[in-house]
């Protein structure tokens, strides 16, 4: 009995801190991940670039950017690198495929998700309480050519893997995509039904819904994000 109350207290201690649900994609990963792996955890939300996020965020880590992972008095900040340290005191979080192979490749997506795409989180922020029709013409040559290859990398993963996720069953990688699918959602991007599915599975996600409702209920404004949705 006791080693199952410390257990549970060890999980309830965590806390992690996160930005604006509407504005902040990072933020989304890492609670996505949290909330997919079945984890009690504290939810801290600092409203991006106000005087609270500049009072507070540098209490939990020098990096000054969310997410961060309080897990008693150790922090971790990156969004894969509180993944990673998850996964080595929860078993049962939401992980890696088992084949090597596949496991192989769904790294390599997750890593460049992680690294790349740089134009789409430009022209495309996230803003989750918009959604409109756009043409892949009001986009730069760069943003295009970003775009074409996520949905040629989610076409991929379905016919190499067959599964209901990109990767077989819900990873890391579909972690790592699930803002990007939402991104798309917001600007109106069309895709081929192969790689719809994709979008389609993330929006169908319960936790996925919860933090959507509660960023359509925030109040603040970030206008440098919200022009993007204006042109």
């Amino acid at each position: 009995m006791l080693g199952f109350l410390s257990k549970r207290a060890a999980r309830v201690s965590l806390k992690l801190i996160i930005g604006n649900k509407n504005y902040s994609s990072w933020s989304l990963r890492a609670w996505l991940f949290m909330q997919e792996s079945h984890l009690d955890f504290e939810e801290i939300r600092l409203a991006l670039f106000t005087e609270q996020w500049q009072a507070e965020i540098k209490r939990y880590t020098p990096a000054g950017k969310v997410p961060v992972l309080i897990d008693g008095d150790i922090a971790v900040w990156d969004t894969l690198a509180i993944m990673e340290h998850l996964r080595e005191y929860h078993g049962a979080s939401v992980g890696w495929p088992s084949d090597r192979a596949v496991r192989a490749h769904a790294r390599s997506i997750a890593t460049e998700m992680h690294s790349g795409f740089v134009a789409i989180r430009e022209e495309l922020p996230q803003n989750l309480k918009v959604c409109q029709q756009r043409s892949l013409d009001d986009f730069s040559s760069g943003a295009r050519a970003e775009i074409q290859r996520v949905e040629t990398l989610w076409q991929d993963c379905f016919q190499r893997h067959q599964g209901t996720w990109l990767c077989g069953d819900f990873s890391i990688a579909d972690v790592m995509y699930a803002p990007v699918a939402l991104r798309f959602v917001t600007y109106g991007i069309e895709l081929k039904p192969e790689a719809q599915r994709f979008v389609t599975a993330v929006k169908a996600l319960t936790s996925i819904q919860q933090w959507t409702q509660a960023a359509i209920k925030e109040e603040e404004t970030l206008p440098f994000i919200d022009a993007h949705a204006r042109r």
